[in-house]
């Protein structure tokens, strides 16, 4: 029996009809053998200094991403296993026997050094270990919390601690700074795994990584790097403060003002934020408000500000449709002084900032999306092999075929905008307008998806005893935050324009 996902009797736990709760597929069953045998054989055959490495002692993967870095330094000094161009694993492919695939008999790993140019989704060995680490976290930690955090409206503290144990709160973090020193792609790989458990934690790690972590590393001063970026590595949830009530989608016209003291030492901000994710959790708030009122959007400054500052005072939680666990409050500033050094980048370019991360944090939306989309086929498709009708798997019947192979479909063109939106953006190339793409598709597909799985699902698809109804829940916000679709149809407009008239 292929194993599906369910929840028990009671609606606060979620469970598996099969042992291997933390597997969608039979497919994945088998990829994991694959992966553990590989990873056995590989650390038998190196040198004891890399086999020293913090492994998982029932997956015999890094058990968190600082442990993979070390694992994967070690690795490349070892001459005898590793080289720059080749697959990590090619010399010991030969050692693999017909026992290691329960297929053909016969297992190939493709060398990336014969491609001219690898596909998009073939990722690096770095990549593929954090990506199975998340995938493995999110399914025996997080999935038996999900249904209780998402009644609750609130996250689990050992959820948060989780994500910095596991480094993914510091993916893109220099070393120097406890961070893993990893790239963009590996923060999108683990945003969509962990979405396709819960989406409400995946925010969270989203926003931390593409947002606040990297516009720290930008544009942060040396003091400010060092006050911030080990806490962030480690143990300090950031939130990203921007929207206003009249500031949406028209975000400079933000209505909170900084002013300068006399003597020019601190900035004194009053005003207020809505809809700021990650705001109860929050230990400091990327914040933006107006230093110069009369300059327009030209006056919008940047802070980091410690949550704890008084004059800061974090409303209730907002009833959502979606993404219940995660916070969404108002923040309310009254007379809060911040010193200067706090002022990230330079005064008066907070605008700039703003609109250069948040077209890296759309990318981190789609990989969102994207996980959400995959997470509703891990539900459904099992479920649909095994419920029968008129004799015949329902899966079987021509009818859903077509209908689940244009879905697969779409959900493989999402994931390729999106990945190819990272590959720009790590390669230094112009990506704004592929992160706009992939944002605004990654969604539709996401929506599309979760409201076929519930009708493939039937009745039971109307429940809470399944999954894809929270997904669904979850995918809406997708076409909302961090610019909206139309905000996206109109980026790609201009820039098409733009291509055509030069």
């Amino acid at each position: 029996m292929l194993p599906h996902i369910v929840y028990k009797s009671s609606p606060t736990k979620w469970t598996s009809r099969c042992a291997a709760m933390q597997l969608a597929t039979a497919r994945g069953k088998t990829m994991r053998m694959i992966s553990s045998s590989i990873s056995s054989r590989l650390l038998s055959s190196l040198s004891p200094s890399v086999q020293c490495v913090s492994f998982d002692s029932r997956r015999r993967i890094p058990s968190s991403i600082s442990s993979l870095s070390l694992f994967m330094r070690n690795i490349r000094s070892n001459k005898d296993c590793y080289h720059p161009n080749q697959n990590l694993f090619r010399n010991f492919s030969s050692s693999l026997s017909s026992s290691d695939y329960p297929g053909n008999g016969h297992f190939d790993i493709p060398e990336s050094s014969t491609l001219p140019r690898p596909p998009l989704t073939m990722f690096t060995e770095d990549e593929q270990m954090v990506r199975d680490m998340a995938r493995q976290w999110s399914n025996e930690v997080l999935r038996p919390l999900v249904r209780e955090m998402d009644e609750e409206e609130k996250m689990r503290q050992s959820i948060l601690d989780g994500l910095f144990e596991c480094g993914f709160m510091g993916m893109e973090i220099p070393e120097e700074f406890g961070g893993s020193s990893l790239n963009f792609t590996s923060a999108c790989l683990v945003v969509e795994e962990l979405s396709r458990v819960d989406p409400s934690v995946s925010i969270i790690v989203d926003i931390h990584n593409t947002l606040t972590n990297n516009a720290v590393q930008f544009w942060g001063s040396a003091a400010l790097k060092q006050k911030w970026l080990p806490r962030l590595a480690s143990d300090t949830i950031s939130s990203f403060a921007l929207s206003e009530a009249g500031s949406g989608s028209d975000a400079f016209a933000m209505k909170t003002v900084a002013e300068l003291s006399p003597d020019a030492s601190y900035y004194t901000l009053d005003g207020t934020k809505l809809w700021i994710s990650n705001a109860k959790e929050a230990g400091v708030f990327l914040l933006f408000a107006n230093a110069n009122p009369s300059a327009g959007y030209k006056g919008i400054t940047a802070f980091m500000i410690d949550a704890q500052c008084p004059g800061i005072t974090i409303g209730p939680p907002e009833k959502k449709l979606g993404l219940r666990a995660s916070s969404t409050c108002p923040v309310t500033l009254e007379n809060v002084k911040v010193g200067k050094e706090d002022v990230l980048g330079e005064v008066g370019m907070g605008y700039k900032y703003c609109i250069n991360i948040l077209n890296e944090g759309r990318i981190g939306i789609a990989a969102q999306q994207v996980g959400i989309a995959k997470g509703c086929l891990d539900a459904a498709m099992p479920y649909m092999e095994e419920r029968k009708q008129f004799g015949t798997s329902i899966g079987d019947f021509q009818g859903m075929q077509h209908q689940y192979a244009q879905i697969a479909t779409e959900i493989r063109a999402a994931e390729l905008l999106t990945y190819d939106a990272c590959r720009r953006k790590e390669s230094g190339i112009s990506f704004i307008k592929e992160a706009s793409m992939a944002k605004l598709y990654a969604s539709q597909v996401a929506e599309r998806t979760a409201s076929k799985c519930i009708e493939w699902l039937g009745g039971v698809g109307f429940t809470r005893d399944m999954p894809v109804e929270k997904f669904y829940r979850d995918c809406k916000v997708g076409s909302i935050y961090e610019g909206t679709s139309n905000i996206q149809l109109q980026t790609i407009a201009k820039m098409v324009k733009k291509e055509y008239e030069n």
